[in-house]
This record gives structure tokens, C-alpha cells and sequence, in this order.
């Protein structure tokens, strides 16, 4: 049976995920099997509490957090339940990190696509529940199209078993109910608790090679990202985007507390001379089975202004490992940046918008001017050019700056709903965007939404203040 926690000092540790919101569960518990969580929902549903669960609170959105009730928090179940080699699926608890999950599935040759940049620490049931993806989603896309079956256990108790039709016709019925995988994936513990899932696997590509390359400008990086998306000389899995102040942090240009040492010396912690100060960088990675053609690569970049003498390449399994450092390096800072800022009711302010590749340039203008109008600096942007889908980063050092952001932000998802894209493309709605959640879905879309919150969770139990708060 499973202890319920109730110490204040013990619950302060599960008050806060990477969003900056705090709230202190009233409850915790931490069950290691699915018997102990259909027991821990079974007597919640008998007592009417409210239950949030969480893995390893990586969240950007609040969605790991539970603004009442119980935090039900599920990293205690980790194992690896099943390998099928050569059906390439996987089948696995919640509470898995990404990194330990592909560090096991490397001995067999294959790996689990999504790539959050939290990867190391963020759990699989994480990233099913917020439908997670990462520079590599460009070749591989999201979650969602990884998971195969899941377990769950709704919010009276019961345990369902869904999958994926494997039929490959199918016209029963209005298309949004021919697969409840669907509606899981992505529902942020709103309709049930992930208890267990089977993942599709892809065989490790036999050469993995990253280029890291400066541009002069945003104009010019996203000429090269259109071109080599278009391309059929090069076969890009990942075009992550590094505006000027990105790049000094990745290229360990940083020494004022912010992740020293983040660049790609030799030691692994000395600053290697790349690029100049007020440059952008594209990082490429591609993995074609035979030789990687550095020449097309380097030609696309000379097309747009890159100087090919200061190029880097990171070609093999430890040189992308350093490649990625990079990438992780530039949210590392961010978090420590704000950090101080916490205690007062400061945060750090993020987006994950996305807009049609054709128009990502004009997105990111238009926010640095809506930020500029406010009285802030432009915001620190970074990540997934290549999907249109770049990430804006501010510090927010008190209450007033948060919410003359959050306006900021506003106008900025406005305009780019008017484009054509999305409030979030990543990190899920969470309790932070429910706000902006009516900007894009319209009253339809709302109503089948409650109608599947109904259906699966009529009492509103279920991680409440999630998506529809």
C-alpha cells in the first residue's frame, strides 16, 4: 500500500516545475506498480480529491504541478517492461527517463525518436502527456506518432487498454473517435494516469554527423533553413536556430554565473574561438546511411553568407553528445538567470508558438517589436527554425514585469494565429497557457473538448487546471 504524504517539508520538494509557478500539493504520494495507482485513484474518486500526476516536473507549463488535492507522482515505476527487436516496439512504465530508456535500447541498435531537450530528465510519461518533441521532431515529428498502445487508469478507478487501429481504412464514425491513443497523447493527466505504454523504435542510423554554422543574420539563416529543407543533396534531421546572444552562450562566451564552460573546447570546458559577437548560428545534424555530404552542406552555407572556414562539424556519437551541449546550454543560462528572481514573484517568460516556415521571420520581428514597445529588450531566441517553431526567453524580475510580458506574449500568439500557427507546438497548454488556449480553438473545438473531459472525467478530479481551467 502506498504511503500518503503529508509533510510540508517533503511536499515544498514537489512545489515547483521549470514554468516558475508554485503550488504546494496538499497531498504526495509515490506509488512503484500500477496496483498501488488504480488503489491511490480508486480511494481519491471515493473522496472526491483532486489528483495531478507527475513525473519528473520538467514541465514548462505548470501541468506537473497540482494547484489542489494529490500530487501523485510517478518516477518510482521505471522499468523496462518488454523489447520486441524485430517488431522494433518497446513497452514501458510512466515514470522511464528518455536518456536511461535509450541508453538501454542502444545495445539493441534502435532508439526511441522524440528528443526533448530535457531528455536526460524528463520521463516518458511526461512526454506522452504533453506530446513532447525536440529538435529532431523535423525528421522523426512528435511523440504522438511514436506511441502505440497505452494503459490507463481513469479517473474512477478502471483500467483501460488502448491501440492504435492497425487497419489502414477506416470510416466509422466522425474521424476524432477512431483512435483514443489520440486523445491521451497530449491530454496532460486531465482524462486518466498513464500507467504503462508501447512505443515504436527506429534502428540507430549507421553515421550521425552535426554542423555548426554562423550566419550574419536572421534573413540569412532562414533563407539557408528554407533552402536546405528543400533540398535534395542534404537530408537535414534537426535545424535549431541560435540568435546573437544564444550563440555567446552556447559557444561558452558566458561568464557571469550562467553556465560556464558551455562551449566545445577541448577539456569540454574551455571556449573555443567561433563566430564573432553578434552572429547567429544554425546547428544541422544529418544522418544519411553513407558518407555525409559535407560539400553540399558547406555550399548551401556559402550560398548564404556562412564563411565555410568557420564552420564546426561533430561527426559521431560523442561528438553530437558535445554538439548538444550547445542546444542545452542556452535554457540551462535562462533557468539560472531567473533564479534569483523567483523568491519576489519574477519568472522567466517563454513561448513555444509556431508559424508556416514561410513566415517565422516576420513572427520573430513582430515579437521583438512588441517587446521593444513594452520597454524590454528583444527576447533571447532560440531552437526549432527549422519547424518554424522557434522559442523567445525573457527574465521577468518581479510581478509587474510578468504580467507586461505575458501581454507581450499575447499580442505576439494573436499575430501568429493570424499567420496561420499554433499557441504551443511542444511543451502543451499546461496552466500557464490556458489563458491563451481560446485564442486559437473556437467554440466547437471547446465543446468536444469538455465533451471528452465529461466522458473521461465527469467530477473534474483530474489534474485540474490543466488545459481547460
Amino acid at each position: 500500500m502506498t504511503t500518503v504524504v503529508r509533510d510540508p517539508a517533503v511536499l515544498e520538494g514537489y512545489a515547483r516545475d521549470a514554468s516558475g509557478l508554485k503550488y504546494i500539493p496538499e497531498a504526495l504520494a509515490r506509488p512503484g506498480s500500477a496496483d498501488e495507482v488504480v488503489d491511490l485513484v480508486r480511494e481519491t474518486a471515493a473522496t472526491g480529491t483532486a489528483i495531478t500526476p507527475a513525473g519528473a516536473q520538467t514541465s514548462t507549463t505548470g501541468a506537473a504541478l497540482a494547484s489542489r488535492g494529490l500530487l501523485l507522482s510517478l518516477r518510482a515505476m521505471d522499468r523496462v517492461l518488454d523489447v520486441d527487436v524485430e517488431q522494433r516496439t518497446v513497452r514501458v512504465e510512466p515514470g522511464l527517463l528518455l536518456g536511461a530508456l535509450n541508453g538501454q535500447l542502444a545495445r539493441e541498435g534502435l532508439f526511441f525518436a522524440p528528443d526533448p531537450t530535457s531528455d536526460a530528465t524528463c520521463t516518458v510519461g511526461g512526454a506522452i502527456a504533453c506530446n513532447a518533441s525536440g529538435p529532431r521532431s523535423l525528421r522523426y515529428g512528435a511523440t504522438r506518432a511514436h506511441v502505440r498502445a497505452l494503459t490507463v487508469v481513469l479517473a474512477d478507478g478502471t483500467t483501460r487498454e488502448l491501440r492504435r487501429p492497425r487497419v489502414e481504412k477506416n470510416t466509422v464514425g466522425y474521424a476524432p473517435t477512431h483512435d483514443l491513443v489520440d486523445w491521451f497523447v497530449g491530454s496532460e493527466g486531465t482524462l486518466g494516469v498513464i500507467i504503462a505504454a508501447e512505443l515504436a523504435l527506429l534502428p540507430r542510423p549507421a553515421r550521425e554527423t552535426g554542423l555548426g554554422i554562423p550566419f550574419e543574420s536572421l534573413t540569412d539563416a532562414v533563407a539557408f533553413v528554407r533552402d536546405a529543407r528543400a533540398s535534395r543533396l542534404v537530408v537535414p534531421r534537426c535545424l535549431e536556430y541560435f540568435d546573437a546572444e544564444a550563440f555567446r552562450i552556447a559557444r561558452g562566451g558566458v561568464r557571469d554565473g550562467a553556465h560556464p564552460g558551455a562551449g566545445v573546447g577541448a577539456d569540454g570546458g574551455t571556449p573555443v574561438a567561433w563566430g564573432a559577437d553578434g552572429q547567429v548560428m544554425i546547428y544541422a545534424e544529418d544522418c544519411t546511411d553513407g558518407a555525409l555530404a559535407i560539400d553540399a552542406w558547406l555550399a548551401l552555407a556559402e550560398r548564404h553568407g556562412a564563411n565555410d572556414a568557420d564552420v564546426r562539424v561533430f561527426e559521431g556519437e560523442s561528438a553530437i553528445r558535445d554538439a548538444r551541449r550547445l542546444r542545452h546550454a542556452v535554457p540551462t543560462a535562462m533557468h539560472e538567470r531567473t533564479a534569483p528572481y523567483l523568491a519576489q514573484g519574477g519568472r522567466r517568460i517563454s513561448t513555444d508558438w509556431a508559424v508556416p516556415i514561410e513566415r517565422v521571420e516576420e513572427a520573430i520581428l513582430l515579437a521583438d517589436g512588441f517587446a521593444l514597445e513594452a520597454g524590454f529588450a528583444p527576447a533571447l531566441t532560440y531552437g526549432h527554425l527549422g519547424n518554424g517553431h522557434p522559442h523567445q526567453n525573457w527574465v521577468a524580475q518581479d510581478p509587474a514585469q510578468v504580467q507586461a510580458l505575458e501581454s507581450v506574449v499575447e499580442r505576439t500568439l494573436r499575430a501568429v494565429i493570424a499567420m496561420g500557427g499554433t499557441v504551443a507546438a511542444e511543451h502543451g497548454i499546461g496552466k500557464l497557457k490556458a489563458r491563451w488556449l481560446g485564442l486559437q480553438a473556437n467554440r466547437s473545438q471547446l465543446a468536444l473538448m469538455r465533451a471528452a473531459k465529461q466522458e473521461f472525467d465527469p467530477d473534474g478530479r483530474m489534474a485540474p487546471g490543466n488545459i481547460l481551467a
